[in-house]
């Protein structure tokens, strides 16, 4: 009875958020237009399912995905998992798994973005075929769990930030015009609806539990990581593969001569 109670608040939550969109789209249909949008009974049950996936959705974060990733960071943390004795020194060699957990997070949740499937399709395409959805996986994978490093070694978020962007700015003078914007669209569309509670959860949960951290200043971040290492992704494979076209074209020159 209270889970159904829950999914009725979530549900009225909801349509309240998205009555500016509908009421935004049909006023310029109506208003400025002035025409009847084709196919209105379609679109009138397609937000009726839009407005019921997204209250189930927000229902399976505060029910079930919030409290998974508080309680995983939980249990990688304590001592006894870490072979550590009660009150004893740890250090950062000794989260090794909350590492690979991170970073086996990363790259799941992007499997299942919706965002990151519609991007990589149309960045298949556009590429010929030389950019898949996998690198980008492989770059929030790297971010996430570089971010849960940082987390618990304590290191200051600015650093890393900074460090990334500077990367990023190097790389954008040197890479390809054409995948430049590719890039930058990818660093958000890594960090959407699936991503963002699951690894968000994850970096309250560690900051919860690591001894001196502080959930407001080292449990946020993580999405920052995930969001700047596509986008060094993207834009070093494409300096990568430019470079070896390159080498192959100056090396066939030379057999020519």
């Amino acid at each position: 009875m209270e889970l159904i109670i829950k999914i009725f608040g979530t549900v009225g939550t909801t349509v309240f958020d998205v009555l500016p969109i509908i009421a935004i789209l049909f006023g310029f249909q109506f208003l400025v237009i002035r025409k009847r949008p084709p196919h209105l009974r379609q679109i009138i049950f397609g937000f009726i399912w839009v407005l019921l996936g997204l209250s189930l959705f927000l229902v399976g974060l505060k029910e079930a995905l919030f409290p998974l990733g508080k309680a995983m960071a939980n249990q990688l943390t304590d001592p006894s998992f870490l072979g550590v004795a009660q009150g004893a020194g740890v250090h950062w060699q000794d989260y090794l798994w909350v590492y690979i957990f991170a970073a086996a997070i990363g790259f799941s949740t992007t499997i299942a973005e919706p965002a990151l499937i519609a991007v990589a399709i149309k960045a298949q395409e556009v590429s010929g075929g030389t950019l898949r959805a996998f690198e980008l996986r492989i770059a929030v994978a790297i971010g996430v769990s570089v971010g849960s490093y940082r987390i618990v070694t304590g290191t200051p978020l600015a650093y890393y930030i900074m460090a990334g962007y500077v990367l990023v700015i190097l790389q954008t003078f040197l890479a390809s015009k054409k995948i430049i914007p590719l890039a930058y669209d990818s660093g958000g569309v890594t960090t959407s609806t699936v991503t963002v509670p699951v690894v968000a959860a994850l970096g309250l949960g560690l900051a919860s539990t690591i001894p001196g951290r502080s959930p407001l200043l080292d449990g946020f971040g993580l999405i920052a990581f995930a969001s700047v290492f596509p986008i060094v992704s993207v834009m070093g494979y494409d300096m990568v593969v430019t470079w070896l076209r390159r080498d192959g074209e100056h090396a066939e020159k030379e057999k020519a001569k």
